[in-house]
């Protein structure tokens, strides 16, 4: 039945699409594709939207958050400043600039830089806020942090809004001289000259609803303290008021928790009395070294930006170790809770494992407990080994000599010439041997050998 109701309500819009579109068949293509695009759209589709109040970042189908944004760049809370009914006139107009111009106050949130910059409603919200106002910092660029000092360096009135330029503001001086010069032929001479240097500064707005109306200075100023703090403060005054009150608290009692930055730091403890670079495996870090033996010394390790570890020492005591982020939850806008402090007593006699200096742990074992092997029976060992011995050369053979070592046989001297020098003769005897000689056996077959 919903889907015959679709039906005749589809007709009846593209009959009335066909009577108002002059181009005929081509716009009821047109809107046929567009009719089709919304009937096959799931009704279940996923949105992502974030609160702009909260700064919370939420799935509308099932509700759940998905991450939270840094609370400094969550929604605002509304000033209540009442507005009087009667316009500005010149003279309040001019009274009106005398005292915002040159004026000086505290950022209460990032300022980004830019044409655009924020604005803020009279007793309204700002815009951007949430996601919009990370990304607007991200691609613009940040111009002063919360707690920085910042002077108005320009103000504008209009019809009903008044335009605020920060620390010398978004757009260069001269925008258009740049552009121009003058000169004859090549020779070209611009306007203005070294001024290349990109402006730093930034922009706010601050809106009304119909016209501007009359209004003092310390209204406006009323009016911009959700932004801007035109209290008389000191630096660290200034930048704690932009912090959660646990967190304030702990710079303003010199406490340092883990997940500070250093600018943090620097309010709750100074300048640190020795530094220190060191690498943790991988990872570089530089080591603060607050107080001196036999006072209370603490090591505040610093990875980037952040505190990853504190050691509290103390003489006679064993030191305690911080090592839990702390931080993280107090700048979520979402008020999560934190978890308990991560805090560790280091014992005496406790040895830190540094990769740089010690073995690595042995890889791990097939074997069960309990199991031995061979190797391990103290009887299959072999004793310690022993530097290999080779062999001693022997010396090279002297000529004449046996190469077994035997000695060889009387030479025959050139006054006696061998027998075999002489050929021998059927007729003639061989001669002598002398007395006490070997005489040389012939060879003759054994009984029944055969010849071969």
């Amino acid at each position: 039945m919903s889907r015959l109701i679709q039906s005749q309500e589809r007709d009846s819009f593209l009959s009335s699409a066909d009577k108002a579109c002059p181009l005929g068949c081509f716009g009821r293509g047109v809107f046929l594709v567009a009719i089709a695009a919304l009937v096959a759209a799931p009704p279940s589709l996923a949105q992502i939207t974030i609160n702009s109040k909260t700064g919370a970042v939420t799935n509308d189908t099932t509700g759940t958050a998905l991450v939270t944004v840094d609370r400094r760049f969550q929604q605002v809370t509304p000033t209540n400043v009442a507005l009087p009914e009667t316009e500005l006139d010149p003279k309040g107009r001019q009274s009106l600039i005398r005292t915002m111009q040159a004026e000086q106050g505290f950022a209460m949130r990032p300022f980004p830089r830019g044409h655009k910059g924020l604005t803020l409603v009279a007793n309204g919200k700002l815009e951007p806020a949430g996601e919009a106002y990370i990304s607007m910092v991200t691609s613009e660029g940040l111009s002063a942090k919360p707690g920085d000092r910042l002077v108005i360096t320009d103000v504008k009135i209009e019809h009903a809004r008044i335009v605020f330029d920060l620390n010398g503001g978004p757009d260069p001086k001269h925008r258009f001289l740049r552009h121009v010069s003058i000169g004859s032929g090549p020779v070209m001479n611009p306007v203005v000259q070294g001024d290349d240097q990109d402006p730093v500064g930034s922009r706010l707005t601050l809106t009304f609803q119909n016209h501007v109306p009359e209004l003092t200075g310390p209204e406006v100023k009323s009016l911009l303290a959700p932004l801007i703090s035109f209290d008389v403060k000191t630096p660290i005054q200034a930048y704690t008021d932009t912090l959660p009150v646990k967190l304030k608290d702990a710079i303003l009692n010199h406490h340092v928790l883990v997940g500070m930055s250093t600018d943090m730091v620097l309010f709750a403890k100074g300048q640190p009395d020795n530094k220190s670079r060191e690498m943790d495996g991988q990872m570089p870090f530089e080591e603060w070294i607050y107080g001196k033996p036999p006072n209370e010394v603490d090591f505040v390790r610093i990875n980037g930006n952040r505190v990853i570890r504190v050691e509290i020492a103390k003489v006679g005591v064993d030191p305690v170790i911080f090592t839990k982020d702390e931080v993280e939850g107090l700048m979520r806008s979402d008020g999560t809770p934190l978890e308990a402090k991560n805090e560790r007593v280091s014992k005496v006699g406790d040895v830190e494992h540094d990769p740089n200096k010690e073995a690595p742990a042995p890889p791990p074992s097939l074997r069960n407990p309990g199991e031995t092997l061979p190797s391990d029976d103290p009887s299959n060992r072999v004793g310690a080994m022993k530097p290999v011995q080779f062999p001693k050369p022997k010396p090279d053979p002297q000529p004449g000599e046996n190469p077994d070592g035997a000695p060889d046989a009387q030479p025959a001297t050139s006054a006696q010439p061998s027998p075999s020098s002489q050929p021998a003769s059927p007729s003639t005897a061989p001669p002598a041997s002398p007395p006490g000689a070997v005489q040389p056996q012939m060879w003759q077959p054994a009984a029944g050998e055969v010849l071969r």
